[in-house]
C-alpha cells in the first residue's frame, strides 16, 4: 500500500515495486483528497506500507507513529527529508529513504529484505489471533488452525481442520473493509454468489462445505486442493495436451458458473488450482474482486496492480459480461502453450493499451492448429469473441 498526497509521488513509487515485482497488488492512497486513513485502519492484508510525507495538514511523523503503535501492523517504510530520518526510525519505521534521492536498486533490496525478515518472524496470520495451541478463530468456531497458506488485500487463507470430522479445508476469512462504500452489501453479495458456487456439483469447481457472515467479517470452508496452483504449474513447462486439457477443464467450469449468473471476474492462474489426480479446479469468486478493483480504479481511470489477464473492457473500467471471463482464458491459454503472457509492458497501463490495441500475437508453428481459437478468445470486441465457454472445446 502507498499513502501519499502527490500522485507523481505514488505513480514513482508504484514503478519501483511493479518493475520488479510485476504481479503486486498495490494500493495507492491519497490522504489529501480522499481523507485521513481512520484511527482503526489496521494495515490488514498489506505486506508492507509505504508512506510518504506529504499528508496534508496531518502531520506525517504523527501518522508513522499511530501505525507503528497499532498491534500487527505491516511492515512501514517512510519517504521524507533526510533530517527526518532519525525520527522515523525512532518512531518505528522499518526503512527510510529521502523523498527526492531514491535508488531502485537500493529501494528493492531493502523492500525485499524486510519482507523476507517479516516472513520468518511470522508464523501465523493477524486474522487467526485465539489460542496459540489451539489456533481456533475467535470469531469461527469449529476449526482448528494448522498453518497460513496465503494472505489478500482483504483475506487471510488458512489451512485448517474441521473438529466435527476431523477433514482438512481451506478457511478464507474475509474483513469488511472500512474505506470501502456500501462493504456490508458487499458482503451479501458475495454470500449471494457463494451459495449459487455451493449448489453446483461440478469436477472442476471447488466444492464449498461452509459459509458464515458476522458483524465485520465472512468466512468460506472450502475444499483443500492439494496439487497447487497453475501458476506454479506454469514455471516447470506444460504439454500440449496438458494444456489442452487444463482448457477445456476450465472452460467446462466456466460454462456451468456462467450458466447460473455468476461472473468470475478475476480468471488467473492463481485462482485455478490443482488436484493431486491433476484435475483442476477454480476458486475465489465474488467479494475479492468487487473490492480489489474498486480500490484498483480511481476516478482518473488509473489501474493499479498486474492486468496481464483483464480484457479490454475490463481494463477500461467498462460493464463486462461472460464473454470477459473468455477473454481472460485465451490469455492463461496462450500462456500455457507459451509459457509467456501475451502481452507485457513496462507499467500497467501499458499492458491495458496493448489488450486494447495490439494485434493478437501469434502462435509458435507447432501450435498454430490452435490460432484460430486464440483468436477467437483475444478478440478485442467481444461481439468478436467466443460468445460463451462452451464453445471452447468444439474448437480443440
Amino acid at each position: 500500500m502507498i499513502v501519499d498526497g502527490q500522485a507523481d509521488f505514488r505513480s514513482l513509487l508504484m514503478h519501483h515495486v511493479t518493475t520488479h515485482w510485476p504481479e503486486a497488488t498495490i494500493t495507492a492512497y491519497d490522504p489529501v483528497e480522499a481523507g485521513y486513513l481512520p484511527d482503526e485502519f489496521s494495515g490488514a492484508g498489506n505486506d508492507i506500507v509505504l508512506l510518504g510525507d506529504q499528508t496534508g495538514d496531518r502531520d506525517a511523523l504523527a501518522i508513522l507513529r499511530r501505525f507503528c503503535s497499532t498491534p500487527n501492523f505491516p511492515a512501514i517504510v517512510y519517504f521524507g527529508r533526510v533530517e527526518d530520518e532519525a525520527a522515523a526510525l525512532r518512531a518505528g519505521a522499518d526503512g527510510f529513504f529521502e523523498r527526492d534521492g531514491i535508488k531502485h536498486n537500493a529501494l528493492t533490496v531493502h523492500l525485499s529484505d524486510i519482507l523476507a525478515s517479516r516472513r520468518r518472524a511470522s508464523s501465523t496470520g493477524s486474522l487467526f489471533v485465539g489460542d496459540e495451541k489451539t489456533g481456533i478463530h475467535p470469531l469461527i468456531r469449529g476449526y482448528r488452525f494448522i498453518k497460513k497458506l496465503n494472505a489478500t488485500n482483504h483475506s487471510g487463507i488458512y489451512l485448517a481442520e474441521r473438529e466435527s470430522t476431523g477433514e482438512q479445508v481451506v478457511l478464507k476469512v474475509l474483513q469488511q473493509v472500512p474505506d470501502i462504500v456500501d462493504s456490508i452489501g458487499a458482503f451479501d453479495r458475495f454470500l449471494q454468489e457463494y451459495e449459487l458456487i455451493a449448489e453446483i456439483d461440478h469436477p472442476n469447481i471447488v466444492r464449498i462445505h461452509d459459509l458464515g457472515v458476522g458483524d465485520d467479517h465472512a468466512h468460506i470452508a472450502m475444499e483443500y486442493l492439494d496439487g497447487g496452483d497453475l501458476k506454479h504449474k506454469l514455471t516447470t513447462g506444460l504439454g500440449k495436451l496438458q494444456a489442452v486439457s487444463y482448457l477445456k477443464q476450465i472452460a467446462s467450469a466456466l460454462a456451468r458458473i456462467h450458466e447460473v449468473g455468476v461472473l468470475h471476474r478475476d480468471l488467473k492462474p492463481g485462482n485455478i488450482m490443482l488436484r493431486s489426480d491433476d484435475s483442476v479446479a477454480l476458486i475465489d469468486f465474488g467479494l475479492a474482486k468487487r473490492m480489489r478493483l474498486r480500490m484498483e480504479l480511481t476516478d482518473e481511470g488509473e489501474i493499479f496492480g498486474t492486468p496481464y489477464y483483464m480484457s479490454p473492457e475490463q481494463g477500461h473500467a467498462e460493464n463486462i459480461d461472460h464473454r470477459s471471463d473468455i477473454y481472460s482464458l485465451g490469455v492463461i491459454f496462450y500462456e500455457m502453450l507459451t509459457g509467456k503472457k501475451p502481452f507485457r509492458a513496462d507499467t500497467a497501463m501499458g499492458i491495458i493499451y496493448l489488450h486494447a490495441q495490439a494485434p493478437v500475437p501469434l502462435l509458435p508453428p507447432r501450435f498454430a492448429e490452435y490460432q484460430a481459437l486464440i483468436n477467437m478468445m483475444l478478440a478485442k470486441k467481444r461481439e468478436d469473441r467466443l460468445q460463451s465457454a462452451g464453445e471452447v472445446a468444439e474448437w480443440v
